[in-house]
């Protein structure tokens, strides 16, 4: 495959082999360093077997299907730093000990064989030589492929799982006759097969195999978005070892996370899902289908707090000074582009009427006795599923969280806080039972991309070769983030369905497909036919799931259902609270249309207060309008307090100011265009379009203070944009 690719028009690879090999659980232990902008560390895999394990065994040449011929160099260990990591790992909750990763002068926690050193070793060892002089008659030596980008990978080693005392007692293998190779194998496979009631002993014994020596380091060599390991003589995936230990650190550029400031200019990162998932954090197996569960520890500053994407509400543990660890790790299997970090000075928001630590109280997933009368329901593969207890499924608000930069407290207390408890009840009374036993929420820096973790990622979305590798259709598209027709469309689509089939219909379907098909990947297809399936034919309506998918997929725009329903939504607008905003929008007209002087005795006006919503209505309407005056959008303004209001009617606001050239409101497109970073990507071209010489001095300006801290998406199509 070319790895040179074009992001305006290329597909996004997904490289790793997934039907050889299939990781089913990750240990990370990393260190935050905000100064250099690196995560550094180890990342443990667990293998299993792979989707084609157990019925073919395949060499190299037949594993990679999509990557080109050239030769790959492939080295052991590079010169490197490695971090010290010296106080505890797990939660204390959990009991667990530190997962301690050895650097110069920490070799007394491991075996004293040289395993952790940072030596120096022959760094590049020929792929051709490699492959025909290893005795094996001629026949290369298997190759994995993980998913990997933006990575300085340091050393690769196979973890000796069999050195844990205790351990061995999980392989059925008889211990005399294994190999030393394959008895690594055994434990490992039987380790990731313990039943889903044994997951805190397995995740234990987790991480007391991360904390073992390696046995063995592996060749390994990096491309543009792959990292390939081989290990000699092994040529299968059933000869490879099962469970390896990567040392590697990121690149500030690198595309997963952004290195930025909060709201209250203090340094922070988050992962960013768009465009290339997570193998700029660390390497894995993006295609979805390789769902696994994971542990980790993230050592940062004592000023940061980390939040990750796990189902426990992680403490910190102090360590040496100045530092904090935090633990997190989630149960559920899923894809590796669901793991989430963001790590920065944030701090807790409370109710100022409840000063009480209740809200972040740490639930076990499971009572002691939980009740499994749902267990037959389940087809996802085993996990400690909330489905399976009764008592979460009349949980109608979990336990939650809310962070935030220290400036937004106070909003958040007033306008946030509130909103949560409705809405988590709202989920409940609509979908049931919550997949996740507690919710963080984090108020995002302002170059947050809106729709950052949209990008589609699923396993058809282009070819897929034997190997599992396979591509996302134009997902180095930058402009994809913004083009939110298809986001459109299937909005309308859902409207659509349930208009036609009827709410109560609908909604108690949604309540079934949810409990049915929980912790298992659908696509659009499942979902259609399912749902066709749940309704009588003959109240159908005539709906197939090819038509829908032709009218609503296969053709451009908004198909005519859609459009009759926007027909009718025109028509409620004369009646209720649209109908209230089509008046006001008639009083602004005609304000707009009066001599600039008014008559003395002639009361000016009387505008209704309306709700954010039908501001955004009544801007619209506006913007259909030819010309406004300076003192109508004055008066538009000062009536609603516009500048006060949130993003999406100060966006329709900032259209308005642009359109009609009203410039003693640029200072607040200025602001829109730094605090709405995302959002303010159409602003820009509004801004270039109308050929003014101001308004394209003010894009200018405003690009040049905010593209150091834009997602990269952004940054490139707003220069495309103004260059």
């Amino acid at each position: 495959m070319d790895t040179k690719l074009d992001p305006a028009r290329d597909d996004l690879p997904l490289m790793a082999n997934t039907s050889h090999m299939l990781v089913k659980h990750y240990v990370l232990d990393l260190d935050v360093d905000s100064e250099s902008r690196v995560i550094e560390g180890t990342i443990v895999l667990f293998f299993g077997d792979g989707n084609r394990f157990k019925t073919q065994a395949v060499s190299s040449q037949d594993t990679i299907q999509m990557e080109s011929e050239k030769d790959y160099t492939f080295r052991t260990t590079e010169p490197c730093h490695v971090p010290k990591m010296d106080a505890s790992t797990f939660s204390p909750q959990m009991g667990y000990n530190e997962c301690a990763v050895c650097g110069k002068g920490d070799q007394d926690a491991f075996d004293n064989d040289g395993n952790h050193d940072n030596r120096e070793c022959d760094s590049e060892i020929s792929s051709s030589k490699y492959c025909c002089d290893t005795g094996n008659h001629g026949r290369e030596d298997f190759l994995l492929v993980l998913d990997c980008c933006d990575l300085s990978v340091l050393k690769v080693e196979e973890v000796d799982v069999a050195a844990v005392p205790g351990l061995e007692r999980f392989t059925k293998a008889p211990k005399l006759a294994a190999t030393p190779e394959k008895l690594r194998r055994d434990i490992v496979r039987d380790l990731v097969a313990l039943p889903a009631d044994a997951w805190r002993e397995q995740f234990d014994w987790y991480a007391r195999c991360s904390q073992a020596p390696g046995c063995g380091e592996l060749f390994f060599d990096t491309d543009s978005w792959s990292l390939r390991i081989r290990r000699t003589g092994a040529q299968t995936a059933a000869d490879f070892p099962h469970a390896i230990r990567i040392w590697y650190k990121t690149k500030p550029e690198g595309q997963s996370v952004t290195w930025t400031s909060d709201q209250d200019g203090r340094p922070c990162v988050y992962t960013m899902g768009s465009p290339i998932n997570n193998r700029a954090l660390f390497p894995c197996q993006e295609p979805p289908v390789a769902m696994s569960t994971w542990q980790a520890t993230v050592r940062a500053a004592a000023s940061f707090v980390v939040l990750m994407s796990g189902e426990n509400s992680a403490k910190p543990t102090p360590l040496r000074e100045g530092w904090m660890s935090w633990h997190y790790y989630v149960t559920m299997p899923m894809p590796a582009s669901t793991f989430t970090i963001a790590v920065g000075s944030w701090i807790e928001v409370k109710p100022k009427t409840s000063p009480s630590d209740e809200l972040v109280i740490e639930h076990p997933l499971l009572p002691a006795k939980a009740d499994f009368r749902y267990a037959e329901t389940c087809s996802h593969v085993e996990y400690p599923c909330r489905f399976q207890d009764a008592s979460a499924a009349t949980q109608e608000i979990i336990p939650h969280r809310v962070f935030a930069p220290l400036c937004l407290e106070g909003a958040c207390q007033e306008a946030l806080l509130c909103l949560v408890p409705p809405c988590l009840s709202a989920a409940h009374s609509v979908l049931g039972t919550h997949p996740f036993s507690r919710l963080d929420i984090l108020i995002v820096p302002a170059n947050f991309p809106s729709l950052g973790m949209a990008r589609p990622n699923k396993e058809d979305t282009g070819h897929v070769s034997s190997s599992g590798a396979s591509v996302v259709k134009h997902g180095l598209n930058p402009e994809k983030g913004f083009m939110q027709v298809h986001y459109l469309k299937g909005y309308f689509l859902l409207r659509f369905l349930a208009r036609t089939l009827g709410k109560e219909t609908y909604f108690s379907f949604l309540r079934k497909f949810v409990h049915l098909f929980h912790g298992q990947l659908i696509l659009s297809q499942d979902f259609l036919q399912m749902l066709l399936e749940s309704i009588p034919e003959d109240k159908r309506l005539g709906l197939t799931v090819e038509n829908i998918i032709c009218d609503w997929l296969e053709c451009s725009g908004i198909p005519k259902q859609a459009l009759r329903e926007e027909q009718e939504a025109e028509d409620c607008k004369r009646s209720g609270l649209a109908g209230r905003v089509g008046s006001e929008v008639a009083k602004w007209i005609r304000l707009n249309r009066r001599p600039r002087k008014r008559k003395r005795g002639k009361p000016e006006a009387a505008f209704e207060k309306l709700s954010p919503d039908q501001i955004v209505l009544l801007l619209e309407c506006l913007l259909e309008q030819k010309a406004l005056s300076p003192q109508t959008l004055q008066r538009l303004q000062q009536t609603y307090r516009l500048q006060e209001q949130d993003a999406e009617v100060r966006h329709r606001w900032c259209e308005l100011v642009i359109k009609h050239k009203y410039t003693r409101a640029y200072e607040q497109v200025t602001r829109f265009l730094q605090e709405d970073q995302a959002m303010g990507v159409y602003l820009y071209g509004e801004l270039m379009v109308g050929e003014d010489a101001r308004q394209q001095q003010l894009a200018h300006r405003c690009f040049e203070l905010v593209k150091e801290h834009m997602d990269r998406a952004s940054a490139q199509v707003v220069s495309e944009m103004l260059f």
